[in-house]
């Protein structure tokens, strides 16, 4: 169906708009709204349209777990939450490490997705950090990055090569950085809570290590070294201090780092359990400046399903991770628009083309003849979470129940509206 999007205030990072105006969408492609016939109009007054949002962090769990997680529930969930597109976790079982797995992905994603699903390929073989994958074959299946989810690599040297090998196929790296010497054994921040609680600590000085270990290496081969969920003050220096420098790096930040700290897990929630895990409120203090002021450049979610019999265990046994893609937009402008840290229009930035540039996604935009890629929100909104009307097939969440602002009212993706709110 064609469409004409009417009255929006209309932000385009990628092209420095910010104004009240009409989108045409026809044959797919974005148009003169004048041009447009036998189109749907939508009066969209006080709402806001923007390029469609990306997120380069989420776990689809398919192939493997899919009691959990399947294309089609974890892309309907993106479709809720305004993500046009989503980066797929390698980490599934079996890994995909190889071409096979990479056109697995691609075809089912075809057939049962509703938003575009941007595959991921493993940096090692079965993300096990022993042996280099076959990094050409897996950009000759369409890769669009590489990373080693939920594991980092120890071996520097291996790191060091497989760093080389994606400059020459030029594919990013999306690196988990954890010292899992530091780290080990851990299941919550090492501070006050974890003493008083009883519960093992993860250093913050594991994912500072090994951001520092990667800032090196991008700057040694002057290629781009993208750290996933940063949770501490001092990874957050380390990357400001390389990207005044020109080094090549870029961090991501997740709602539940932006608006949760380790404190909450004094009731003993599994649904509070994540790694990296939830830090001090200097920790999620210095995240948000960090965003604000663009040192971290994208917004991810970090999409991590379980099923409720998983998480339904003691804290210390209980699987890490929290689903986010329908929450993330109402979560986070919250905590960043709503309380006046920053702007919007740099808000949807950090949804945008900040996570496009990470991609190397050029000229990401609304300009007409581009893909009609377009998520539509409505900034005043106000709601309570209710998980249970959840698109994902899991609800392990820690935001059921609060009050938030600004939620998702229509997500399109070439030219079809994939999700309207209400419908």
């Amino acid at each position: 169906m064609n469409l004409i999007l009417k009255n929006a205030r209309i932000i385009d990072p990628g092209r420095n708009i910010d104004t009240i105006g009409d989108i045409g969408v026809e044959n797919a492609v974005i148009t003169d709204p004048g041009k447009v016939t036998n189109a749907r109009e939508i009066d969209l007054t006080g709402k806001v349209v923007t390029p469609g949002f990306i997120d380069v962090h989420v776990h689809l769990r398919q192939p493997g777990n899919t009691t959990a997680e399947t294309i089609a529930s974890g892309t309907a969930a993106a479709a809720a939450g305004g993500f046009t597109s989503v980066v797929a976790m390698p980490n599934t079982s079996p890994a995909a490490d190889t071409a096979g797995a990479i056109e697995y992905l691609r075809q089912t994603a075809a057939r049962t997705g509703v938003v575009r699903v941007l595959p991921c390929g493993c940096m090692t073989k079965n993300f096990a950090g022993q042996e280099m994958a076959g990094i050409g074959s897996l950009k000759s299946a369409g890769v669009v990055a590489l990373s080693d989810d939920g594991k980092c690599i120890q071996d520097h040297s291996l790191m060091r090569h497989v760093v080389e090998y994606a400059k020459s196929f030029e594919l990013p790296i999306l690196d988990h950085c954890e010292d899992n010497y530091l780290a080990a054994g851990g299941v919550m921040n090492e501070g006050k809570w974890s003493v008083l609680l009883g519960m093992n600590g993860m250093t913050g000085a594991a994912e500072e290590l090994m951001i520092a270990r990667n800032i090196i290496l991008a700057r040694q081969f002057q290629w781009p070294i993208h750290m996933q969920h940063v949770s501490v003050k001092e990874s957050v220096e380390l990357i400001r201090k390389a990207r005044a420098e020109g080094i090549p790096v870029t961090g991501e930040a997740t709602p539940h780092h932006l608006s949760l700290t380790d404190d909450c897990i004094k009731t003993y929630d599994t649904n509070y359990k994540m790694n990296p895990p939830l830090r001090s409120e200097e920790d999620r203090q210095a995240l948000l400046r960090a965003v604000a002021d663009g040192t971290i450049t994208a917004i991810a979610t970090d999409h991590a399903p379980h099923t409720v019999t998983a998480k339904l265990v003691e804290f210390d046994h209980a699987p890490f991770g929290i689903i986010g893609l329908e929450t993330a937009l109402s979560v986070t402008y919250t905590e960043l628009v709503a309380s006046g840290m920053m702007a919007l229009p740099e808000f949807v930035k950090r949804l945008t083309t900040g996570p496009a540039d990470i991609l190397r996604m050029k000229d990401y935009d609304l300009a007409e003849g581009k893909a009609a890629d377009i998520t539509v929100f409505d900034p005043e909104a106000e709601y309570v979470v209710d998980p249970s009307t959840f698109k994902s097939k899991s609800r392990n969440t820690p935001f059921g129940g609060r009050r938030v602002r600004c939620r998702n009212i229509m997500t399109i993706v070439g030219g079809n509206v994939v999700y309207e709110y209400g419908k």
